[in-house]
C-alpha cells in the first residue's frame, strides 16, 4: 500500500500547488516586469507622450508605453488588469467601477490637469459665437443651416469625435443635454463621426461649412474659435487657460489618469512627477491648462 499511496500523494501534492500558484497569478492582474503601460484619451495621448519622454529622458531605465483610442479604451484596459494607467478625458462611470470592483481592481482618481473645449469652424464663417443652446440646437439637428444663426446661407455639416472617446461623452452630456440629468437627447444622424482630434480640425480647416469641437491642446491659427455664452444675454467667452481657471468659459473640465488601486512601485513615482511642477509647465506648453496654480 505504501507504495502505490506515495506517488498518488505526491501528485496529489504538486496538482495542488500548481492549482494555487495559477489562482494566485490570476488574482494579480496588474501588468509587471514590463515597465509603465499607459492607455486611454485621444485628447490626452499628446501631452501623455510628451511626459513621458521628458520623464524617460531623465530616468532612461524607467520603460513607458503611451497608446490612445479614446477614454473608454483606456479604462476598459484598466478593468481588464492589461494597463497600469488609463487616461480619461471624463470621469469614470458608475457602471465602469463596479466592473473594475467585480475583477478585484479600485481604481483610483488623478485630476492632472484641465481643458477647455473649443467649439471651432472655418475661417471664411462669419459666425464668431454662439450660445450653449445654439450649439445643442446645431449637434441636435435642430438648426440645420448657417444662416439660422447669422451665418450665410450654407448647409451646417456637423463633426464629432467617436462614441468611445470621453470628449465626444463630455460634449453630449454637458452640451448636447446641457448638463441635465435625465435629458436624453442625442447627436444628430448625419453628424460625422471622427476617429481623431486631429481629424476634427483637418475637416474644419478644409470645410467652410463644417463645425466641430476640439480640445484647446488641438486649436491651430488655421481654425477659427467660437465664443461661446452660457445664454444670449452673454458674456461670449473665447477658451484660454484664463477663462478656464477664472471658471468664465462654459466647456471645461478636469483631465484624469486611474490606476488599478493606489499606486506603487514605479506607477507612483511617475504620478508623482505628473504632479511635479517640471510636468505641469509642460501641460501649459501643449495648450492645456495645469492645476497648479
Amino acid at each position: 500500500m505504501q507504495r502505490i499511496w506515495k506517488p498518488f500523494f505526491l501528485i496529489l501534492w504538486v496538482f495542488v500547488l500548481a492549482s494555487c500558484q495559477t489562482n494566485q497569478a490570476a488574482s494579480d492582474t496588474r501588468p509587471t516586469g514590463k515597465g509603465v503601460q499607459n492607455v486611454g484619451s485621444d485628447t490626452m495621448v499628446n501631452l501623455a507622450l510628451a511626459w513621458a519622454e521628458a520623464y524617460q529622458h531623465e530616468h532612461p531605465e524607467f520603460s513607458i508605453s503611451v497608446t490612445g483610442g479614446g477614454s473608454g479604451t483606456g479604462i476598459a484596459a484598466l478593468i481588464n488588469g492589461t494597463v497600469d494607467i488609463a487616461n480619461a478625458s471624463r470621469q469614470i462611470k458608475t457602471n465602469e467601477i463596479e466592473d473594475a470592483q467585480k475583477q478585484g481592481i479600485n481604481p483610483v482618481e488623478f485630476v492632472v490637469a484641465k481643458d477647455a473645449i473649443a467649439v471651432i469652424v472655418n475661417p471664411e464663417n462669419p459666425v464668431s459665437q454662439l450660445t450653449l443652446e445654439q450649439i445643442s440646437a446645431i449637434y441636435s439637428g435642430k438648426i440645420n443651416r448657417w444662416n439660422e444663426v447669422g451665418g450665410e446661407d450654407r448647409p451646417i455639416v456637423r463633426l464629432s469625435r467617436e462614441t468611445n472617446s470621453g470628449t465626444h461623452t463630455y460634449f453630449l452630456e454637458q452640451v448636447l443635454r446641457l448638463g441635465q440629468k435625465g435629458d436624453k437627447t442625442l447627436f444628430s444622424t448625419d453628424t460625422l463621426l471622427m476617429p481623431s482630434s486631429e481629424g476634427i480640425g483637418m475637416e474644419v480647416i478644409q470645410n467652410p461649412n463644417a463645425i466641430g469641437y476640439d480640445g484647446l491642446g488641438y486649436v491651430t491659427p488655421e481654425m477659427k474659435v467660437i465664443a461661446v455664452a452660457k445664454t444670449a444675454q452673454g458674456p461670449y467667452i473665447l477658451p484660454s487657460v484664463e477663462t478656464v481657471n477664472d471658471h468664465t468659459y462654459p466647456i471645461a473640465r478636469d483631465l484624469y489618469m486611474y490606476t488599478a488601486g493606489e499606486p506603487i512601485g514605479e506607477v507612483k513615482t511617475y504620478m508623482e512627477y505628473i504632479a511635479s511642477a517640471e510636468a505641469q509647465a509642460i501641460v501649459e506648453k501643449l495648450g492645456f491648462v495645469p492645476i497648479l496654480p
